[in-house]
């Protein structure tokens, strides 16, 4: 299974994300890859938001081996699954799908915790007390997504 996670531009929401999502995969053993992009490449190459990473470390999670990237048309033939973080980031990665199997490979990430909700994870960027709550929401989420695969 290989799953890459979007948000807006790779620094907040989908660094803790993909965090959260690794370290579920090796304490239960999976094989799966995750990876994480932005939508938007204002970013690239940069480290997850310091708020981030102090967010993910106070939860045992280590996410400086992160750079941030911005997605790709490619990325929709290499992963199984493309989670977006919100509706407009969705909305970036569908224009990018090229055929129906692109599209069916989209999905809102809070949807695997309250199916077909639709329900936007926030962006904390603007919010330095909104990355704890952000962590929740991933964790529950992710904690959904793997229970569904397994």
């Amino acid at each position: 299974m290989k799953i890459l996670m979007v948000c807006l531009g790779n620094i907040c929401r989908s660094p803790l994300a993909e965090g959260i999502l690794k370290e579920k995969i090796r304490a239960r053993g999976l094989d799966w890859q995750v990876d994480s992009a932005g939508t938007g490449g204002w970013h690239a190459g940069e480290l997850p938001d310091h708020r981030s990473i102090k967010t993910a470390r106070r939860h045992g999670i280590d996410l400086t081996d992160q750079r941030a990237r911005q997605l790709r048309a490619a990325d929709l033939e290499q992963f199984d699954l493309v989670l977006a973080m919100d509706a407009s980031n969705r909305s970036d990665i569908l224009r990018l799908a090229r055929t129906e199997a692109h599209r069916n490979k989209v999905e809102m990430i809070m949807n695997f915790l309250h199916a077909g909700s639709d329900e936007d994870v926030p962006d904390p960027y603007w919010d330095d007390n909104g990355f704890e709550a952000v962590f929740q929401m991933l964790e529950e989420a992710c904690e959904a997504l793997i229970e569904g695969y397994t």
